[in-house]
């Protein structure tokens, strides 16, 4: 009964532990408006328009970048290398945790001693000391042994809080980086097919000037045009030639970044030339508020201020005295025979506090540093929420505009067109010199390549658009401040 009383008394403590000093967090406040200035005037999707939440690329509906978009979160090395960054922030959570029980501990120990005028040395076996002397006597003492450091002040809770928020925070690191990978994927292939689309039409342009060119020579031949005739056209043709050649270093380069993108040496890797639709989904951007839990980025940032929030409450408690309670139990005697009897038990409970008296300003100094962490978190959270909305009102308004400039500039290429069918008619009847139809031409080509470089552009900035508005991703995914935060599983949101 009389060791249950002191049982009772050095766990009271422990039982009296509730408290957590260092302030509660709260998340705070970031700038955000009503409505995007660029949307105005934006065309609202259909339900049936809606991006795939999970798959926002479906939205274009290739199933080449399908297939190559998703073999980035499985192949590519630096995704590997945030997933690994994870796991190891995930493990410190585990690691902070196992503080706030007891370790226990085994010991077990064979001293031989004794005294007398030839103990003059001793060996050691294990924990084990020999003495020569007619007064030597063996021991054996195995223990089971406790110690507890009571978390009176919630430094070890406030250490877990901030590890979890860490760890949440580079799980929205690894969002962020997968969405970048994608995001700079598709912007490559959708270059790549431009490029397959200028190919085939410099191509075509080629045959078209092969045409232009016999023409001119026969012409020549009969002495209706002059010699400086088909010198313009052989040189108009293999210029055009050599820009379709050229066309190759792109996609070639183009072909080589998506490689290293899905983990694949270049060399093992190709991708076949085909025609290719322009697909541009019509995108909604939501209200500006719902950004703040769309963008991975956002989420990781306001997940840091937690974490920095709850080193001021590690740093607080190092004012306080820390308490441990300890406790063995085992036997002692000197054969090994009968030891495990209740005569050769031997136990102890003991508690010890401990308190800094001087320390010459450090934990004044931590828990100011802290406190300034804490303000850079914050200061660095508003400003990702700024440059958020930033990216969302750029890829608006480029988006827009590009649209206007689409349709001027597809009336440019009729025009052009229809220039150059007049020149060459012109020509042939002998009215224009044919300076004026390499000038209509070339005015041609240059326009239809303009429309491409055109629409290329809108395919980027349809996903940075997308990119900008968190592709699909939501904060319910970050991990529980529960869970095990294994990668391999599907943990929803914290509910904050």
């Amino acid at each position: 009964m009389r060791n249950s009383s002191r049982i009772a008394a050095l766990l009271l403590p422990a039982m009296l532990a509730g408290c957590a000093v260092g302030p509660d967090y709260e998340r705070p406040g970031a700038y955000t408006t009503a409505a995007y200035k660029e949307s105005e005037g934006w065309k609202v999707a259909e339900p049936a328009d809606e991006i795939d939440r999970g798959a926002w690329w479906s939205a274009y509906h290739d199933p080449v970048l399908d297939r190559l978009l998703r073999q980035v979160e499985i192949s590519n090395e630096n995704l590997k290398a945030f997933e690994a960054a994870y796991r190891q922030a995930a493990a410190l959570v585990d690691q902070a945790r196992s503080g706030l029980f007891p370790v226990v501990t085994a010991t077990g120990s064979r001293t031989r001693s004794g005294a007398g005028a030839n103990a003059t040395s001793s060996t050691s076996t294990s924990t084990a000391t020999r003495s020569r002397g007619p007064t030597a006597q063996t021991q054996y003492n195995p223990a089971v042994g406790a110690s507890w450091e009571i978390d009176l002040w919630g430094r070890i809770r406030r250490t877990v809080e901030g590890d979890i928020a860490t760890a949440q925070a580079s799980a929205g690191d690894l969002a962020s980086a997968k969405l970048s990978a994608q995001a700079t994927l598709a912007t490559d292939y959708f270059a790549l097919r431009v490029a397959d689309e200028l190919k085939r039409l410099l191509d075509e342009t080629v045959a078209a000037y092969q045409r232009s060119l016999q023409i001119t020579q026969n012409r020549y031949a009969v002495g209706t045009a002059a010699r400086t005739d088909v010198a313009q056209a052989e040189a108009q043709l293999e210029t055009t030639r050599a820009q379709a050649i050229n066309v190759g270093v792109t996609r070639a380069q183009l072909e080589h970044a998506i490689a290293v993108l899905i983990g694949k040496p270049p060399a093992d890797f190709a991708i076949e030339p085909a025609r290719f639709g322009f697909p541009l989904p019509n995108t909604p951007p939501g209200v500006p508020t719902a950004l703040l839990e769309r963008r991975p980025d956002i989420a990781a940032a306001e997940r840091r201020i937690a974490a920095a929030n709850a080193q001021i409450g590690v740093a607080t408690a190092a004012f306080f005295p820390s308490l441990t309670l300890s406790a063995s139990y085992g036997f002692l005697g000197p054969q090994v025979g009968g030891l495990l009897s209740a005569s050769h038990a031997v136990w102890s409970l003991g508690a010890s506090a401990a308190e800094t008296l001087v320390d010459f300003g450090a934990r004044s100094a931590a828990l100011r540093g802290a406190g300034a962490g804490y303000d850079q978190a914050v200061a660095n959270y508003r400003q990702t929420v700024l440059n958020a909305f930033q990216q969302v009102e750029d890829q608006l308004a480029i988006l827009r505009i590009l649209e206007q400039q689409q349709a001027v500039q597809d009336s440019a290429v009729r025009a052009s067109k229809e220039a150059e069918q007049l020149t060459q008619n012109q020509y042939l009847a002998g009215t224009q010199a044919y300076t004026t139809v390499v000038v209509a031409q070339a005015q041609a080509l240059a326009s239809e390549q303009s429309a491409l470089n055109l629409m290329q552009s809108r395919l980027a900035a349809s996903i940075a658009l997308i990119q900008a508005l968190g592709g699909g991703w939501d904060a319910s995914m970050l991990p529980l401040a529960d869970s095990t935060f294994a990668p391999d599983k599907s943990p929803k949101a914290e509910q904050r």
